[in-house]
């Protein structure tokens, strides 16, 4: 079965840093799933930056979605995944047109099903590490929209549910790591 860290914490707080650091001191063959989709300057930069502190034997693979069957691709040639970011993925997800209209409750039914399909993907290996990032953003005051309360509860949904199965939790705090499960 295959191995799923979750490393937490808030916007800047190192948390992809430390992921990056993690999966190049435990693999051997590592893939990068990125989940950003560049819609302005501003997130063009942050792309570049990430993708400059990489090494260039890493392989990325693009999922804005289905990022299980990148997942699954993934594996086939390595044995250590660093997926960034899981809020990301969910951002892509909630800001298409069909699910503009859903209920609450019908959103958190297909992202618990969006979760459980990436957790599939890393359970049916074995001897492979998926190293899921993951902004936490509850700690915040209660956003003045809409669609970002729904973001805000759906991430914190997508955290538990992840970070109830996987076998390391890390929370990063000011370019420090916890390990708390």
């Amino acid at each position: 079965m295959g191995k799923i860290v979750l490393i937490t914490g808030g916007a800047r707080s190192g948390k992809s840093k430390f992921a990056e650091n993690y999966v190049a001191r435990t693999g051997k063959d590592i893939a990068y799933i990125a989940t950003s989709q560049i819609f302005d300057d501003e997130m063009a930069y942050r792309v570049k930056l990430h993708r400059q502190r990489r090494p260039a034997n890493w392989q990325t693979f693009e999922a804005p979605f289905n990022a299980h069957e990148a997942i699954k691709e993934a594996f086939k040639a390595h044995d250590t995944i660093l997926f960034d970011c899981l809020t990301l993925y969910l951002s892509n997800y909630l800001c298409q047109e069909e699910a503009q209209s859903l209920s609450l409750d019908d959103l958190s039914d297909n992202v618990s099903m969006l979760m459980k399909e990436l957790i599939s993907a890393v359970r049916s290996v074995t001897n492979k590490t998926c190293v899921f990032v993951t902004n936490e953003v509850g700690a915040g005051i209660v956003p003045e929209n809409e669609l970002a309360r729904k973001y805000r509860d759906l991430a914190g949904l997508c955290n538990q549910q992840i970070a109830k199965t996987a076998d390391e939790v890390y929370l990063v705090v000011s370019g420090i790591p916890l390990q708390i499960k």
